[in-house]
């Protein structure tokens, strides 16, 4: 309950008090935030409690491939030109071999996760991974059968030897015992205990099973390969799943299955090397067997056994000249193999380290294979049409061609470096032209025998050479960090989903209350009032949970009865400059049920309190209330009076003995109600209770409905008191009020808030805090209905 008369505020002060109001209005309706932040943290623990967990597992790798670095040289040259940064795209190259399907797809076959197990729950599903499996189904059938396949198959264990087996519709197939071959459309199974934990009897297990494809493709997603900095070949992998034991192992079989691959890769030129001099090995063994043959047979028909004693001597001083003669038919051997090899094969691996003595040509060939692996391992992930292979193609074109032209020189150098040797070995022959024919004859034979011995022993060496190099080669991947994760899952995040729990919880119902404060235009404070009008606010009185309205109370304490004390001292402060003995008092609202019947009859009994005597006329002739209100008996009233001249006054009035003031009933409805209100008659009235009663309450119709109250309070009212009612009217029905009041239409306008909140529209009150009232048409809310 609000005075009207109150001091000036400081600025400071009243926004201290601005801000302490905008609290209290959302304090009002703290119910509401309880049972938001209620609601919002339920919420959070089932999602907490039924939502899969998952954990995230993390691997640090060090990629790194020495036998690419002479090719990142090479293709150096592509950075001027902008069509390559060399460093970068061999990194990006093994990260993407590291997400490429192809791989993934091989730890999936591998660990054969295309087969999940999970324990049934009553509301969400566990599943179970190695140590936790009580057992495990084998199929009969290969794996690549089941690769395409999606179904899912249910076991109940129903003893440590039986269990029941169900299908994807939960329609139970038969029972079994464990190790039975169990046929099915898909193929044939059988179900074994595991050593890692005991069998659970009555605890369902679902294994369901997927295809390949579809399990590839969501690891894919779920794994994240990133580089840890820009400026290292470390790399970082992450995985989130729901048992991190199964995470890790993923981690782990990835890193190895790239190992592998990228050792495979790097085995294809020591592997093709090896296929070479096998090759080589082969064709040179029937050589050196057919030559053998011939010496054989050339000793036996010529009956040779020895050597004549006589050429010792001179084949001594040639010896020097047929070694390297030798060495030269080697070379040349060795370049007429290659030169077939590079001439029948394109983009094929050229053998290396055959110990050609052209040391040009030993590079080249080395650049060429690093190059054409680089090409090889780039049309994994591209196609011929990428710039970066055509360029590599026309590099590896420009060496072949430098290959055979090295290969055409150096065969030229040694065919004339054995001419050469021939000339020489002429000389010798003219000195020793004592030696049988039979014995140069073998000597030639013997000859060709130890070229063809010669090649095939260094042959062997290379061959022992290349396997060793292919027995050593070392991983692409080292691994900094083995794939480990924390205890505790990522998600959900307990803390973040109960954090977004409160925050919602108070912002939710904030922005509602917000909401409601935006649309709900009707008024509600005495506030509201006078940001309106600049007319005297009389007080407020406050609403009631009681079912009567409080009339005939016996309790004078009550919170209606103090408001209206308020109010009656108010009203004597305005009426004071008034000297006239009996005062008019008009009472109206805008429009019907905003309490004006019952603001007149408590206006009434308040003044008759004060010993003043009271009259109240019931001048809303169109819908008189104040009867029914008192619960008294309906008699001849006001409009009896204004229609029939021959009625006394006196006649019409009664008391109302427990209320202590007279009341003039408004009597039947007329069909005219205007004119008979402006016949003359009602002047007569007024100067007629005006002799006996001090105060006359004049109880009239709602000015918006019909313009009778205005023409009634017209030059009569000493205070016209405006009745609004708190949470009914609309603010916008302030503009009716203030016009008249400003047109001056009602005179001595005054108000009064009807229907208030004890402790204000938005929990702050202004009355005393006990008991409440009552007003017209009162609806009353279940307990739930906060606003």
């Amino acid at each position: 309950m609000k005075d009207t008369f109150t001091h000036e505020i400081d600025p400071i002060e009243n926004k201290r008090l601005d801000f302490s109001d905008a609290i209290k209005k959302y304090l009002f309706y703290w119910k509401w935030f309880v049972l938001c932040l209620a609601i919002f943290i339920f919420i959070s623990y089932l999602y907490v409690r039924y939502t899969p967990t998952q954990y995230e597992v993390f691997s640090t790798v060090l990629i790194h491939n020495k036998e690419n670095e002479s090719v990142s040289s090479e293709l150096s040259a592509f950075k001027d030109l902008a069509l390559i940064d060399n460093n970068k795209s061999l990194f990006d190259t093994e990260i993407g071999i590291l997400k490429s399907r192809s791989l993934m797809e091989k730890v999936v076959k591998k660990l054969h996760l295309n087969k999940t197990y999970f324990a049934k729950g009553i509301v969400k599903n566990s599943e179970l991974y190695a140590t936790n499996l009580p057992f495990k189904i084998m199929f009969f059938d290969k794996d690549s059968v089941l690769y395409q396949k999606d179904t899912t198959i249910s076991i109940e264990p129903l003893s440590e030897t039986k269990f029941a087996l169900f299908d994807a519709a939960n329609l139970e197939i038969g029972n079994y015992k464990f190790g039975d071959k169990i046929e099915s459309n898909i193929s044939d199974f059988t179900i074994v205990p595991t050593l890692a934990t005991s069998i659970q009897v009555g605890q369902k297990i679902i294994v369901s099973i997927k295809s390949v494809s579809k399990i590839t493709d969501e690891y894919r997603k779920k794994t994240r390969i990133e580089p840890l900095d820009s400026k290292s070949s470390l790399i970082n992998i992450t995985l989130r799943d729901q048992n991190k034991l199964k995470a890790q192992e993923i981690l782990k079989v990835l890193i190895e299955q790239y190992n592998i691959e990228a050792i495979i890769d790097k085995s294809l030129i020591a592997q093709n090397t090896d296929k070479f001099i096998n090759d080589r090995i082969n064709t040179i063994s029937k050589e050196l067997t057919q030559v053998d043959i011939e010496t054989e047979n050339f000793k036996t028909n010529n009956k040779l056994t020895d050597i004549i004693s006589e050429t010792g001597l001179i084949l001594d001083s040639n010896n020097k000249l047929e070694k390297e003669t030798l060495n030269l038919n080697t070379q040349l051997r060795l370049v007429e193999f290659m030169n077939e090899h590079i001439s029948k094969k394109q983009y094929e691996l050229i053998p290396l380290n055959l110990g050609l003595s052209n040391e040009n040509l030993n590079q080249n060939t080395k650049l060429y294979n690093e190059l054409l692996l680089e090409r090889n391992r780039l049309l994994r992930s591209s196609n011929q049409l990428n710039p970066i292979i055509v360029n590599l193609e026309n590099q590896l074109s420009d060496i072949q061609k430098s290959i055979s032209q090295s290969l055409l020189n150096l065969k030229s150098s040694i065919s004339i470096s054995l001419n050469n040797l021939k000339k020489q070995e002429n000389e010798f022959d003219s000195k020793i032209k004592s030696v049988p024919k039979q014995e140069r004859t073998l000597k030639d034979i013997q000859r060709q025998q130890q070229i063809v011995e010669t090649l095939y022993l260094y042959l062997l060496q290379k061959r022992e050479e290349n396997a060793i190099a292919l027995a050593i080669k070392a991983p692409n991947a080292k691994i900094i960090d083995a794939a480990y994760g924390s205890d505790f899952p990522v998600f959900p995040k307990k803390l973040y989903v109960y954090g977004l729990a409160l925050i919602f919880g108070f912002v939710i119902p904030f922005f509602g209350i917000y909401l409601f404060f935006l649309f709900n235009n009707n008024v509600h404070t005495i506030e509201d009032i006078e940001a309106v009008l600049d007319v005297p606010i009389l007080g407020d009185i406050p609403k009631s949970k009681e079912n009567n309205l409080g009339f005939g109370s016996s309790n004078t304490r009550g919170e209606i009865d103090e408001a209206l004390r308020i109010i009656r001292t108010n009203m004597f402060f305005i009426l004071s400059k008034n000297k006239k003995k009996c005062k008019n008092i008009f009472v109206s609202s805008t429009f019907k049920g905003e309490g004006k019947s019952f603001t007149s009859i408590h206006l009434a009994k308040t003044l008759a309190l004060s010993g003043s005597k009271v009259i109240l006329i019931g001048a809303d002739i169109r819908n008189p209330k104040i009867a029914e209100y008192l619960e008294l008996e309906n008699k001849k009233g006001l409009t009896h009076y204004l229609a029939d001249d021959s009625i006394e006054i006196k006649s019409l009035i009664e008391p109302v003995p427990y209320l202590n003031f007279d009341l003039l009933q408004g009597g039947i409805v007329p069909a005219n109600p205007s004119e008979l209100l402006m016949n003359g008659r009602f002047d007569e009235l007024l100067s007629h209770v005006s002799e006996k009663y001090e105060y006359v309450i004049i109880d009239t119709a709602p000015v918006n409905m019909v313009a009778d109250t205005v023409m009634l309070s017209q030059e009569r009212a000493d205070m016209f008191v405006y009745v609004v009612r708190a949470n009914h009217l609309d603010k916008r029905m302030l503009k009716i009020p203030k016009k008249l009041h400003e047109t001056n239409k009602l005179q001595n306008m005054a108000m009064i808030l009807n229907y208030s909140d004890p402790k204000g529209a938005y929990g702050y009150g202004y009355g005393y805090g006990y008991g409440y009232g009552y007003s017209e048409e009162i609806e009353k809310k279940p307990w739930w209905k906060f606003f």
